[in-house]
């Protein structure tokens, strides 16, 4: 692939042009940070002006997924260009251009494996993919409605196609606001459906169907956005294409797992007295909203809480605060699940604690990774009468009745201060 094309260099001055930035941030993760010289060299020659400034930036402050506008904040850049995965959430205060790269994959592997599936699969197939390979879709598509012709499926009613709307963001100026899940919506036409959105992906369903009608068919690594994929449509069928290998993966065994995982940690997370409130984000629009929802959740269920600020946590940085019997991290769907079995305390989700700390909230399998669709939904009641009876609890095999509350403290440590990375 073509350096300039892999990197989107004219169409990065481009964005760069139309809005007249300035001060220019430039986001690598660490495996690509090596490229970096190049891309600001391909960057001036394309823009020819040395008004504008370009910056990189290297060692972010949490997920390298997420733009980094805090430091981007550090040189008052105007915006940033992020390259690389990315979880496309929604931005706080600056503009952002996302670059994904384009990876290499062999299409007609993948549509012989597609028309497979197609043809012996009784449900209609919903393709949805790594952005990386956003680039090579359009020749899928065409591919796909070749190899039709001589094979007994229709492609444009049994095999369906997400799309990436665009590569720039825009600050979100209302929370309530930001594109969920799913949510309603009517075309120019009139005719009704649900619209779907994870991970930069968006897709619309007809009226009455869901995602359960359809098998979900990945291509893509086996990264944290497929898992946001697996744990958001667990009740999907679901079969990865691993491009790399040009092979199918049906075996999610692991990924499920994982539910079960997660539903024992919610359970331990209702026996806990002090939580603490890890900020896992600065940047990703609505952060400070779900934080002070969770601090209501936690004081209503009769519990302490603690805010923690530490950028990217670790079991040494934690095992400062044995205090804690549980964490909450607030952060982006694709940096959310931590795997907690090295910490001295479990680390659980928003809408984990959501179950655990509310008394009719029961675990229906449904599982929501995105904070944001928790700040859209209807807020529940907390310390009602029923806090008075005692609750069962699994793990110690008895009833046991919560601490009364006793307020919320708030905390404020640097990484310096902590533990290193």
């Amino acid at each position: 692939m073509d350096f300039e094309s892999n990197y989107d260099i004219a169409a990065s001055a481009n964005f760069i042009h139309t809005h007249n930035f300035i001060r220019v941030a430039l986001q690598f993760p660490d495996n690509l940070l090596k490229h970096s010289t190049r891309v600001v060299t391909a960057l001036r020659n394309t823009l020819q002006s040395t008004e504008v400034g370009l910056f990189v930036m290297a060692d972010t402050a949490y997920g390298s997924c997420c733009i980094d506008e805090v430091g981007a904040s550090h040189i008052n850049a105007d915006c940033v260009i992020h390259y690389g995965h990315t979880c496309f959430s929604p931005t706080t205060t600056l503009p952002a251009f996302c670059v994904f790269g384009k990876a290499s994959i062999c299409i007609a592997d993948c549509v012989e494996s597609m028309s497979k599936y197609a043809l012996t699969n009784s449900k209609p197939i919903m393709v949805l993919f790594g952005l990386e390979y956003a680039h090579s879709m359009q020749r899928i598509k065409e591919a796909l409605l070749e190899s039709s012709m001589s094979c007994r499926f229709d492609p444009k009613s049994e095999v369906h196609f997400a799309d990436v709307p665009s590569s720039i963001m825009f600050p979100s100026k209302d929370i309530k606001k930001i594109n969920v899940l799913q949510e309603p919506v009517s075309d120019c036409n009139g005719a009704s459906g649900t619209m779907y959105s994870i991970g930069g992906l968006t897709w619309k369903l007809p009226e009455g169907q869901s995602m359960d009608d359809y098998l979900v068919f990945w291509i893509g690594h086996d990264d944290s956005a497929f898992a946001n994929v697996v744990l958001t449509f667990n009740a999907c069928e679901i079969v990865r294409y691993d491009a790399n290998e040009n092979r199918m993966v049906t075996d999610l065994f692991q990924h499920r797992r994982i539910l079960k995982r997660r539903y024992y940690l919610v359970e331990r997370a209702k026996d806990a007295n002090i939580v603490g409130i890890l900020v896992g984000t600065l940047g990703v629009a609505g952060y400070l909203h779900i934080i002070n929802q969770m601090m209501e959740l936690i004081t209503g269920a009769g519990k302490k809480a603690y805010t923690l600020v530490m950028g990217r946590p670790n079991p040494a940085k934690l095992a400062n605060f044995p205090e804690c019997d549980v964490f909450l991290y607030v952060s982006c769907a694709q940096t959310a699940l931590l795997d907690s079995k090295e910490y001295l305390a479990p680390v659980i989700t928003p809408f984990e604690a959501m179950i655990a700390f509310n008394r009719g909230s029961q675990w229906t399998g449904a599982y929501v990774m995105e904070f944001r669709d928790l700040i859209n939904l209807p807020q529940m009641e907390v310390g009602n009468q029923e806090e008075e009876e005692a609750r069962f609890s699994f793990l110690k095999g008895g009833y046991v009745e919560d601490f009364e509350n006793q307020g919320s403290f708030y905390f404020l440590f640097l990484a310096s201060m902590l533990a290193t990375e």
